[in-house]
């Protein structure tokens, strides 16, 4: 537990001055430590699918790097991910009632979702399936990535967003051309385009994480990351947001300090 006194740190103290005067200075002021309060919502890769230990997926690592900065004390999580979920269904689920009362409590809301989209398309179109038919949805998916991002920022105003982009797995199980890896790099863009048109928002690109040489971060079922993949889609997640940009994403809750911070 990181604790600091709180208030303004005064030392008072006489200087040698020539006319004899006495001073008073005022101590630098150090930083709190605030606790955060996170919602993790989205598809399997936030509940953890391919996580051996069954403790979340990318989240308890993300909370460990995120307590180790000097200006976090206590980082929570609650964690809404549900296995197979699009995004029409995430929209659904952020109109309960459980879910709600919980973003409103969010210092920020990390978003995994998308993957499910493709598959859905993928599966409808199995006989003849060509990158016209991801064009076409990738319209519609774009819309629903905004109306999630506008029903969390409903719910709460306050409250920053982190959308995590996809990666592409569905070479190894559906489809191995070069067209996969334009529809995950053409969905990314255009995601990445919702998040920027929204103030303390942010995309995560883990593309590169589960790109060419990344076997080794794939759980037996070649879809979803073991430990070692959640692990390292963690650390992307961290780069990306600390510093100034958690200062944003929490509203400034917290204030980050340039020198001396991890």
């Amino acid at each position: 537990m990181k604790r600091v006194v709180a208030g303004t740190i005064l030392a008072a103290f006489l200087t040698g001055c020539a006319n004899g005067t006495e001073k008073l200075e005022e101590a630098a002021v150090p930083n709190v430590p605030q606790d955060v309060t996170i919602v993790s919502i989205g598809d399997s890769l936030t509940e953890g699918i391919g996580d051996i230990t069954g403790s979340g997926g990318y989240v308890p690592y993300l909370e460990k790097q995120l307590e180790s900065l000097r200006e976090v004390d206590e980082a929570s999580f609650v964690n809404y991910g549900k296995k197979g979920n699009r995004t029409d269904q995430l929209l659904k689920r952020l109109e309960t009632e459980s879910i709600q009362t919980a973003v409103r409590k969010a210092d920020f809301v990390i978003v995994t979702i998308g993957g499910n989209d493709v598959v859905k398309v993928i599966k409808e179109n199995w006989s003849d399936l060509t990158i016209e038919n991801f064009q076409a949805e990738e319209k519609n998916y774009t819309e629903r990535i905004h109306q999630v991002m506008t029903s969390i920022r409903s719910i709460n105003e306050d409250a920053g967003i982190v959308l995590v982009g996809l990666y592409n797995p569905f070479g190894r199980v559906f489809i191995d051309t070069d067209d996969d890896e334009e529809i995950v790099r053409a969905w990314n863009k255009r995601a990445e385009e919702v998040v920027s048109s929204f103030d303390r928002a942010v995309f995560v690109n883990i593309e590169s994480t589960f790109g060419e040489g990344s076997d080794n971060l794939f759980y037996e079922d070649q879809f979803h990351p073991n430990n070692l993949g959640y692990e390292q889609m963690a650390k992307r997640i961290f780069s990306t947001i600390k510093g100034e940009t958690l200062e944003q994403l929490t509203n400034n809750k917290i204030i980050w300090e340039n020198e001396g911070s991890n």
